[in-house]
């Protein structure tokens, strides 16, 4: 690790999130560094440099290389660096809203849709930021994510996709929501359309309230509510945003254990300077290892390297 993160450390302390603007930064030797590496093929200073530098940062980075070497940085890493490496690094050189698009993107790819990775960016983002990462699915991908979402999902869930990249604040009253979400389980076949409107149109702390007293009403869960009165994905994309609601560093840590690594990826790289140090902490809780040990016992070499400077320490 880079002994000047430390500094970094202490000057942005009321952050989150575990990579934090590099002090003293200078894009010029920095990039002159990269340009010297991608030569040698030298990944760990391209990992040691890219995992220190904030977002912003790394964008300096990359525009001050190209107006130096007439090269794009992302081609360079390309050829010098191969496999998970290579995705992690060039991933990391994507600004947040293009990575964003590519990860909605990338989970609607191919045959068969990655519904959890949708539930994931959908749940855990404002409707302010949605609206700017469909903006940048637009100008990446010539398409609208909306005729996308509705193209990959069908019925309620399609509803509730929608919702949520729309998703807005209304204000209305606790008890009138609690009622009708209560109204809404009663019979055989529980109705998804006011939970789908009430879960995507109220702010956190209203929906927390609401949650609460559901519970209350009911004696049992949220949770085992949704489990015993949905089926398919709407059962599951429910679950998801009343996690989200209740805790998404919980729920993002649920998907960080035994996942597949674009998925560690994607969660780490996305939060990495905005909540991780909260997603540590609760997977920590949930499984009694720290993240930084359970990517020590997953991975290895400068891959490894790179993830542990992005996770940063143990807890």
């Amino acid at each position: 690790m880079d002994p000047e993160y430390f500094q970094s450390h202490n000057m942005c302390w009321g952050t989150l999130g575990t990579v934090r603007p590099f002090p003293n930064f200078h894009p010029e030797r920095d990039a002159r560094e990269i340009q010297t590496a991608l030569q040698k093929k030298d990944a760990a200073t391209l990992v040691r440099i890219l995992t220190n530098r904030s977002n912003a940062q790394r964008q300096e980075i990359s525009e001050t290389f190209e107006k130096i070497t007439q090269k794009d940085l992302a081609v360079g890493v390309k050829k010098a660096t191969s496999g998970q490496l290579e995705i992690l690094l060039l991933e990391l050189l994507m600004p947040p809203l293009q990575y964003e698009a590519f990860r909605l993107q990338q989970a609607m790819a191919g045959l068969g849709t990655d519904e959890e990775t949708l539930l994931e960016i959908l749940c855990t983002r404002s409707g302010e930021k949605l609206r700017e990462i469909s903006a940048m699915y637009k100008l990446l991908f010539k398409k609208e994510l909306e005729k996308e979402l509705r193209g990959e999902t069908s019925g309620d869930f399609t509803n509730l996709v929608l919702a949520l990249l729309n998703k807005d604040n209304i204000s209305v009253g606790v008890q009138k929501d609690i009622e009708s979400l209560s109204a809404s389980l009663k019979g055989k076949k529980a109705d998804a359309g006011p939970w789908i409107n009430i879960l995507t149109s109220r702010d956190s702390d209203h929906l927390n309230k609401v949650l609460d007293g559901l519970e209350l009403e009911r004696g049992q869960t949220v949770d085992q509510a949704l489990e015993t009165k949905f089926t398919g994905d709407i059962r599951r994309g429910l679950k998801v945003l009343v996690q989200c609601i209740q805790n998404p560093g919980v729920y993002l840590a649920k998907r960080l254990v035994n996942t597949k690594t674009p998925i560690m990826q994607g969660i780490v790289i996305s939060h990495a300077e905005e909540d991780l140090l909260c997603i540590r902490a609760a997977y920590l809780k949930l499984t009694g290892t720290s993240l930084y040990t359970a990517l020590q016992k997953q991975y290895k070499g400068d891959h490894l390297q790179a993830l542990l400077a992005l996770c940063r320490s143990e807890d």
